[in-house]
């Protein structure tokens, strides 16, 4: 449904400013060309010499999607709250927390360009070793497509909506200008582009705020919407004090669509579990990209930190976004489409000019987050396929023009994907459920069990990507819960198959990978090789490791509902979240942040 297809809400003065910032960030992303054509190692990493504020703030800037906005706020503007928990699946990122205590470092210390490459480290340079880097670079380049198509589906109806087209022509228009200056300045203009994009986001993330708060004062009870399954939604009444409740219910009772949260604790408790796996896992894409990209482990821990309190900006903006859009219903009389609620703020709220003005800062993060999806999948083409199978002799030049087609090819293919959709929630809880699921069982083994092997990686990966494909294209109905667990069970066999009846990978690999990147997890015959002395590092890192996680994953939760609660101005919720919040602060600094070194000795360099 589009709210306003045939009418055009911006006005000149808008669109002057829309065409000031395309104009000037496709400037900064040529302009910055002539860093990136001299390597691979230029156009993907650059040069591995970027500050860590930058890679910080780019990576905050890729999280912001407007595809992901739109979701998150359709669920704030539903549930109230209670969405929040629901967007521990994915829209809180909850695997940064992970990243910034041992995961950015463990990554970083490979000195490696993509993920798919890592797996020489971690099985070594034989048949192995190359078979699994294969496979984690096709799985890679599938999921870098779909999500493409993702924001393909979501930024054409945000755009669409706002300025009287039709949404796929929307989303094509700004994604192929995206990939434009992608393609010419690879990783520099991914990062300094996103750096200054992420300035105009916290920019409409401030002025969101204050136009909520200082316009919106909500009733004892009001209407909100749930989309209803069949392309439309319906309205139901709600309570203030259930709506902004902090502690999440066990059960909840919506209709349609949002009927699958209605046994709400155990879907929080699974989401939670799922999220804290794959934390465990790690990521690749555009996540691993920016630690790879790290100068030290100290670096790859302060972008961590800077990036999740650079993300905590966006859980106010969509509260307030989310009470504009019930103001909206209590002045109008109209109930609207809860994915609609974002578009409609921007064409009722805003005057003339400053529509313009978050618009482009809106389309900030939707640019944002196509460069880096773009440029991260196109890396494990020329690196991990390319240059690796098809012409280990390639020149710097053959690389980095290969490096442009195939940003230009993942991005056709993504927008090909996503003519078959049309509901967002929909393709992100594919993406995060069914299809991530079948991917990180065998990211997940590789760090903590020494038995596991390439060939386990592979046929996991295989077994986890084709049971997620089959479920898509067999339009097979599963409920979320079962959408994890059929995937994961079936990789995890994969994994374990695999493994067993192969030959173990090589003791000097491992013990390699054990010394660069000093992992817990199931190293016994392995670590026992070592020193004395290198074990017992070994062993007190990790244990400040792992003690520091548990400060550091609730830390970044109550950081997130502090914004939302100021904005809603429930101050006695707001101090008891600010005493956890000091509480969790000390264990996050006593067990994590006072350790982060600047020597690289031992730290990194693999052999």
């Amino acid at each position: 449904m589009n709210l306003f297809t045939g009418t055009n809400v911006l006005a000149p003065l808008d669109y002057g400013f829309i065409a000031a910032y395309l104009v000037g960030i496709m400037a900064l992303g040529l302009w910055l060309e002539r860093k990136a054509r001299d390597s691979i190692d230029a156009y993907f990493l650059g040069n591995r010499n970027l500050p860590w504020w930058a890679l910080g703030a780019s990576g905050m800037s890729s999280n912001t999607d407007i595809a992901g906005t739109m979701v998150i706020t359709a669920l704030i503007y539903s549930l109230g709250v209670k969405g929040f928990f629901i967007e521990i699946r994915g829209g809180i990122v909850l695997i940064m927390a992970f990243f910034m205590i041992f995961m950015g470092k463990w990554t970083r210390r490979a000195q490696v360009m993509t993920l798919a490459e890592w797996m020489r480290l971690r099985f070594g340079d034989g048949h192995e070793g190359r078979t699994a880097r294969l496979i984690s670079a096709l799985a890679n380049l599938v999921v870098s497509i779909w999500i493409i198509s993702y924001f393909a589906v979501g930024g054409g109806k945000f755009f669409g909506s706002l300025m009287g087209i039709d949404d796929r022509a929307a989303s094509i228009a700004l994604i192929l200008l995206t990939m434009t200056y992608t393609a010419a300045s690879g990783f520099y203009g991914v990062v300094w582009t996103d750096v200054v994009q992420g300035g105009l986001i916290l920019a409409a993330v401030l002025y969101v705020i204050v136009l909520a708060m200082t316009k919106v004062v909500l009733p004892p009870e009001f209407m909100v919407s749930v989309p209803d399954g069949t392309g439309g939604f319906e309205a139901v009444k709600t309570t203030l004090a259930e709506w902004s409740a902090v502690m999440p219910p066990l059960t909840i009772d919506m209709p349609g669509e949002y009927s699958r949260y209605n046994a709400f604790g155990i879907t929080i408790f699974f989401y939670l579990v799922k999220t804290c796996v794959e934390g465990f896992a790690g990521a690749g894409g555009y996540t691993s990209q920016r630690y790879f990209a790290a100068k030290s482990d100290r670096e790859a821990g302060l972008l961590s930190l800077f990036w999740i309190l650079l993300l905590s900006f966006r859980w106010p903006l969509v509260m307030g976004l989310a009470m504009l859009g019930i103001h909206h219903g209590l002045t109008t009389g109209k109930v609207i489409d809860p994915e609609l609620v974002l578009p409609t703020v921007i064409a009722e709220y805003m005057p003339v000019g400053m529509k313009g003005i978050v618009i482009a800062c809106f389309m900030a993060a939707a640019m944002s987050t196509f460069t880096a999806v773009i440029n991260a999948g196109a890396a494990y083409w020329v690196k991990d396929i390319y240059q690796t199978f098809l012409n280990p002799r390639a020149s710097n030049k053959t690389l980095v023009w290969h490096s442009r087609i195939a940003t230009v090819a993942i991005v056709l293919l993504g927008l090909a994907f996503s003519l078959d959709s049309v509901n967002i929630n929909d393709i992100w809880g594919w993406i995060t459920m069914a299809f991530g699921t079948g991917l990180f069982i065998p990211l997940l083994l590789r760090w903590y069990w020494w038995r596991y092997n390439g060939y386990g990686f592979a046929l996991g990966t295989l077994f986890g990507m084709l049971s997620a494909v089959l479920i898509r294209v067999l339009k097979i109905e599963l409920t979320e819960v079962m959408s994890f667990v059929v995937p994961s069970v079936i990789s995890l066999a994969g994994c374990v198959l695999g493994s067993l009846l192969t030959k173990p990978t090589a003791r000097e690999t491992l013990l390699n990978f054990v010394k660069v990147t000093r992992p817990f997890g199931f190293w016994g015959p392995i670590v026992t090789q070592l020193t004395a002395e290198d074990q017992d590092a070994i062993r007190g890192e990790c244990r400040r490791d792992l003690a520091a996680i548990c400060f550091a994953v609730p830390w970044q939760l109550v950081l997130f509902m502090l914004g939302m609660v100021f904005v809603l101005r429930q101050w006695s919720t707001f101090a008891a979240l600010l005493v956890a919040f000091v509480f969790l602060s000390a264990g996050v600094y006593w067990f994590w942040f006072r350790h982060l070194r600047t020597d690289e000795t031992a730290r990194g360099v693999a052999s």
